[in-house]
């Protein structure tokens, strides 16, 4: 074998410049979604600066209906997911699920932490809807506008669940949709029509469930707009993850919530 085929190593440690390769060596975030859905993935990576990684593990959604979240919740994959993402060196678990974790109002949510807690103890844990009401502390929410792409019957039950933590909800709007599929197909320009529709002269945030409901790209645009915080349920979900493990790790142009959370260096 010739020198030219048999290269030596670098000399005292001078190597070339590598590029990024996804590596998670400053927050590794696990990842509880739905089967059958894709945003919040997506989203997440837009939004994650270098050295933040998302790791999924998935479960069954039958439909987005309130029998449907309610088998996946009490199917036994639900253990089986949380287990297999935390047997990965994460740092933080997520359980990438609005209507999944508030459907049954703030003590269900809290006991379904506690539940993931036991399955997968050392990461921190959290959901989609404890983020959300984490988040809209952060920007001091107060009364709040929701658009969600839901059914009247899960709709209403996030307006209970935002009222029931202190956020009276002035008005609201839904898209009736029960396919997850058809979810993550609405394209952004309605989405930022939809969000558009309920803003209210009192609300002081506005609030957009689902997550697997793309949001993340028109947040920027919506409060230049609006002129006030706008959280989704994706956006707030990965704040959280950064705020729970104490990282800067955020790309910029995501919102308002994400203020001293942007990485230094970090491109659009």
């Amino acid at each position: 074998m010739t020198a030219a085929s048999n290269p030596t190593p670098a000399q005292a440690g001078v190597y070339p410049r590598f590029r990024y390769d996804g590596s998670g060596n400053r927050s590794r975030i696990g990842l509880i979604y739905i089967a059958s859905s894709v945003v919040m993935e997506e989203e997440m990576w837009a939004m994650s600066a270098e050295g933040v990684s998302t790791h999924t593990a998935r479960i069954k959604l039958p439909k987005v209906t309130v029998q449907g979240i309610e088998e996946m919740m009490n199917a036994p994959e639900l253990e089986t997911a949380a287990r297999m993402a935390g047997a990965a060196p994460i740092d933080v678990l997520l359980f990438g699920g609005t209507s999944a974790s508030f459907l049954h109002g703030t003590a269900y949510d809290k006991a379904l932490i506690e539940k993931i807690k036991g399955w997968v103890p050392g990461p921190k844990i959290t959901t989609a809807s404890t983020a959300t009401l984490a988040a809209l502390k952060r920007v001091k929410a107060g009364k709040v506008a929701l658009a969600t792409p839901y059914l009247p019957e899960i709709h209403e039950r996030a307006i209970r669940f935002l009222e029931e933590n202190g956020h009276s909800v002035v008005k609201s709007n839904h898209l009736n949709i029960s396919d997850d599929h058809a979810l993550a197909e609405v394209p952004i320009e309605q989405v930022y029509d939809h969000v558009l529709s309920v803003d209210h002269p009192d609300a002081t945030a506005i609030f957009v469930s689902c997550t697997n409901f793309r949001t993340v790209g028109a947040i920027e645009a919506l409060e230049a707009r609006l002129g006030k915080p706008v959280i989704s349920a994706n956006q707030a979900s990965f704040w959280h993850c950064l705020e729970l493990t104490g990282v800067a790790g955020a790309r910029p142009g995501y919102g308002r919530l994400f203020e001293g959370f942007v990485s230094e260096g970090s491109e659009r």
